[in-house]
């Protein structure tokens, strides 16, 4: 049996949640980021593959807390945010595994380019909200994805041949969505 929230229409609180993203750096570090604009909406169905989210989050407020990290990454080298300046999310399944843990598979587009993505998602609870009469509801999932799959082709390399930043990159999504109705009230607060 697994465990799921109640039926509903949910809003993503960009305060308390976070869509961030890790890349090995000259092999040996790992660098981490995340987008600080993003919204999104969670439609939670009777049954798990009922259920919907569809996300959005500008690539300009990509943010490594380097400046000029984050400028290249902005770039045409990366995500070339002044012709594409949104990375959408949109899912197209989504499959109970056990307990908390199920299959979301995704949309993902960057740079223009859509490519189906499978996370491992977890649903962490669900609970009162502080706004009265209101919910909120948590997730966390975890996904790999070539960069190259989606035209991000920076090929930076030393002289010996190490990479510069990996092709390999981390997604890493921590959630929290407020029922509709709570959003509405906590935008007249």
């Amino acid at each position: 049996m697994t465990n799921f929230p109640a039926a509903g229409v949910y809003t993503v609180d960009s305060v308390h949640s976070t869509i961030a993203f890790v890349a090995r750096h000259l092999v040996v570090s790992k660098v981490r980021g995340r987008f600080a604009e993003f919204e999104g909406t969670i439609t939670i169905g009777d049954t798990p593959e009922t259920s919907s989210v569809v996300a959005t989050a500008q690539a300009a407020s990509i943010t490594t807390d380097n400046e000029m990290r984050d400028g290249h990454l902005r770039s045409n080298d990366f995500l070339a945010q002044e012709t594409y300046p949104t990375v959408t999310f949109k899912s197209t399944s989504l499959t109970a595994k056990s307990g908390n843990d199920y299959v979301l598979v995704a949309d993902l587009t960057v740079r223009n380019v859509t490519k189906s993505v499978t996370f491992d998602l977890e649903f962490t609870g669900e609970g009162v909200s502080m706004v009265p009469g209101g919910s909120v509801i948590g997730f966390e999932a975890k996904a790999e994805i070539d960069r190259r799959d989606f035209n991000v082709n920076f090929a930076g390399s030393l002289e010996n041949g190490t990479v510069v930043v990996s092709n390999k990159i981390v997604i890493e999504l921590n959630v929290e969505a407020a029922s509709v109705v709570n959003a509405e009230a906590s935008a007249q607060v």
